[in-house]
């Protein structure tokens, strides 16, 4: 008996049929900001950052395990999907993605179904990170670090749901070269502060690149310190705005830093 088969080439009109039906869909669903591929349908083929975030993707895909059977993933800022997608299409046994957005959050529900792929989407905000049940193996915080009005306070929270890795991912502004500052400073030194690469955040009263959300935006240097003042251990920087961490010193004496710090005990 032969073991060949035949693979029966789909009709193209009957292609043709499925994209101008998944394209409806997508315009329904309003401006996207992840440019997905769903089954040959870009979802934002003009996007002004180009093949956004694949562009990112492309750069990190290599410090992530090929195979991520048996993982926990859980995505913070899911926005349409994007990376949802790619860890679970890496096996991964749970995918958790997060947005406060219900725009962003119908886009990553009709993104797994059309891909169909199991993917968990909720409504739930960063400051509640730390309400959902259990730890992840991987923490993915991309694109959402500088929206937010109280971004260490976020950090920190997030900060109890990694049981592995961070993947975090923010704009930044400034010097790219990197000052880790000394213990401590005199009163009288004030000079420290004008060098340009000193850990600092960019305050946006208003609005930046037409988006007032865009609150905080750090140089490199304060990216780096903040991610060690959270307990995390810097691993990797795939690219000059994503780092790769662990946790390291996250907790005192079997307590989150968070923890301590609300309760003034820090």
């Amino acid at each position: 008996m032969s073991s060949d088969f035949v693979v029966t080439a789909r009709d193209p009109l009957e292609i043709q049929n499925e994209h101008a039906i998944i394209a409806k869909q997508i315009s329904e669903l309003g401006d996207w900001f992840h440019n997905l591929n769903l089954k040959g349908v870009p979802t934002a083929p003009q996007h002004f950052l180009g093949d956004f975030p694949n562009v990112k993707w492309q750069h990190i895909r290599s410090l992530i395990p090929q195979d991520l059977t048996g993982a926990t993933v859980l995505d913070i800022g899911c926005n349409g999907g994007f990376y949802s997608i790619q860890m679970k299409q890496r096996n991964a046994k749970r995918v958790l993605g997060i947005d406060v957005d219900d725009r962003y959050l119908n886009q990553a529900r009709f993104a797994a179904q059309t891909l169909s792929l199991d993917i968990e989407v909720e409504k739930c905000s960063v400051y509640a990170v730390d309400e959902i049940a259990g730890q992840f193996d991987f923490v993915l915080f991309m694109g959402v670090f500088y929206h937010l009005r109280y971004p260490l306070y976020a950090l920190d929270k997030i900060v109890k749901k990694v049981a592995g890795k961070l993947v975090f991912q923010t704009m930044v502004r400034g010097p790219e070269e990197i000052m880790r500052p000394a213990e401590d400073y005199p009163f009288s030194n004030q000079q420290i502060f004008e060098q340009a690469n000193f850990p600092a955040m960019y305050f946006i009263e208003q609005s930046y690149s037409h988006d007032y959300t865009n609150w905080w935006i750090p140089n490199c240097s304060a990216v780096e310190g903040m991610l060690r003042s959270s307990g995390l251990k810097i691993l990797d920087r795939p690219e000059p705005e994503t780092w790769i961490c662990a946790p390291e010193k996250v907790q005192r004496d079997g307590r989150f830093l968070i923890d301590l710090e609300l309760e003034g005990t820090l």
